[in-house]
């Protein structure tokens, strides 16, 4: 019997990545191509879309020539993407207006400002003007307009997400104005783009884990939401169709790259692909990943929880016709700590040292990092905290700051899981941490994640979890693979081991550096 293929693309933030997986779901050949990055001395940050789309094609070619494998045997594709970052298009010309808005750009906070301090007022009138309240949770006076999008979105107000960067463009870039009103305009997130792209302007859809990620996205009626649209200026008209995460999306050969059209099957956000990957397909199960910063999620099911502990609630995914939701916090410095070490600091020469120094280091010395470099993320919030080193003695050294560092990223998840613990009530000793990236190969880091958690940790053997996950989801849609795939991924499991009052001692002392750092005069 012919082996049957699949084409998973990983679009992410630094460049695109073309993976292929054979029956037994394990890769075979892997290209990579990256992007520029496109960074004004505003600070505004960009990438060339055309750019990336013929990277994509270009890494796709290069995958099929370099594996050995019949292109014909390739029987279907999926897509990852970096979320959030998000650009506009002509469909007559099929050109973008600029280039695209990346998620780490904050152009358009003056936009969320003025959004902000419009208040309840302005809410009110988009209600009034829609002729209803039927697709929020209440009227927009009772709460302000931050809060009613929240509601409605699962997100807060924030220039992160690509609404206010779709109005951004929309009120800076000159045309593409009137380029809505004639409805000749396109507006979406990267793999809306590629999907547009790759089959000619024939399909323009996303799935439901990105749409839920716009700001634009109503993630209780599961649809586009037209008086938070009507906020920002955007026509609800004019978005893609949302679709399955695991529908059948369109066609393409790959501009000759494969001898007939294949089945694109599959588009998820980077981090949801992540998720379906770790098997965390049941309420309550909980994935990390560990990169320059981290995404971590909760899975709950068909039950959509608003969180009041710091952290948003967006849509896992929408799978065989069934949607699931999820909590979800981010942390900007996880990985990117350990990288500190190394650049500015000067404390180690490789990320590979931190292990052995973090053993050598003096026991219950009471140092704690916070590495608030650019503020603190989820569940915190706040912009204006300041990194800290607390605790410093006349024995603290360079063993003891490298341990705090890499301390540093456990804590910043459990608080994360905390939160979910809280907004979910479910018990911490009975959830599960599945986990993945470069620093978990880090055993000191991962045995003092299972005991600050007080529960498991399950280090995935695999890597390339976006990609695994878009091609798994891609490849059950299509009969590739059965549900077991998931679970058939190899994994080291760390138990915890700390003494309970030990832990709470630690757990204090690390909420107290985290006082400090957002302490104001």
């Amino acid at each position: 019997m012919a082996e049957n293929y699949i084409v998973s693309i990983d679009q992410s933030t630094q460049g695109t990545k073309a993976l292929l997986f054979d029956s037994s779901g394990a890769v075979v050949r892997r290209e990579d191509i990256l992007h520029r990055q496109i960074v004004t001395e505003k600070g505004w940050v960009s990438h060339d879309a055309e750019e990336i789309y013929r990277n994509t094609i270009a890494a796709v070619r290069r995958l099929m020539e370099n594996s050995g494998v019949e292109p014909g045997a390739v029987r279907g594709v999926g897509i990852s993407n970096q979320r959030e970052t998000c650009l506009a298009w002509d469909k007559v010309t099929g050109k973008p207006v600029a280039n695209a808005i990346v998620w780490q750009c904050a152009r358009a906070e003056g936009i969320c400002a003025r959004l902000e301090h419009a208040g309840a007022a302005t809410a009110v009138g988009a209600v009034e003007s829609g002729g209803s309240k039927k697709n929020g949770s209440g009227a927009a006076g009772d709460v302000g307009l931050g809060e009613w999008i929240r509601q409605r979105t699962g997100l807060t107000l924030s220039p992160y997400f690509p609404a206010a960067k779709l109005a951004w463009l929309l009120e800076n870039v000159g045309g593409t104005k009137e380029l809505q009103e004639q409805g000749r305009l396109c507006m979406g997130t990267m793999d809306t783009w590629l999907l547009y792209c790759l089959t000619r302007g024939e399909a323009y859809k996303t799935d439901y884990s990105n749409a839920s990620r716009t700001q634009l996205f109503n993630i209780r009626t599961l649809c586009w939401d037209e008086e938070i649209c009507r906020l920002f200026g955007v026509d609800a008209g004019a978005l893609a169709q949302v679709c399955d995460s695991d529908s059948c999306f369109g066609e393409s050969n790959f501009e000759g790259t494969f001898p007939s059209p294949v089945k694109i099957h599959s588009m998820l956000g980077d981090s949801h692909a992540a998720l379906f990957a770790q098997g965390c397909t049941r309420p309550g199960m909980v994935k990390a990943t560990y990169g320059t910063g981290s995404s971590i999620m909760m899975n709950t099911g068909r039950k959509n929880i608003d969180s009041k502990h710091g952290v948003v609630t967006s849509l896992a995914w929408k799978l065989q016709g069934e949607v699931n939701y999820v909590l979800e916090g981010n942390i900007n410095y996880t990985g990117a700590v350990i990288s500190w070490l190394k650049d500015e600091v000067r404390l180690i020469d490789s990320p590979d040292e931190t292990e052995e120094l973090c053993r050598e280091a003096l026991a219950d010395d009471g140092l704690y990092l916070v590495p608030a470099f650019s503020g603190l993320g989820a569940p915190y919030w706040n912009s204006q905290a300041k990194g800290i080193l607390s605790g410093i003695t006349r024995t603290t050294g360079r063993n003891e700051i490298v341990r705090a560092a890499v301390e540093s990223i456990a804590w910043q998840i459990a608080d994360v899981v905390e939160a979910f613990v809280q907004d979910a009530d479910v018990p911490a000793r009975e959830l599960e941490l599945r986990v993945d990236g470069g620093p978990t190969k880090n055993r000191y880091l991962m045995q003092f994640e299972s005991d600050v958690l007080d529960a498991g940790v399950l280090v995935s053997r695999a890597e390339e979890m976006s990609a695994a996950g878009a091609a798994y989801a891609a490849g059950i849609a299509m009969g590739v693979y059965d549900g077991d795939v998931l679970q058939k991924m190899g994994r080291t499991r760390y138990l915890p081991q700390m003494d309970a009052e030990l832990r709470e001692k630690k757990r204090k002392g690390w909420k107290t550096a985290v006082g400090q750092c957002m302490y104001k005069v």
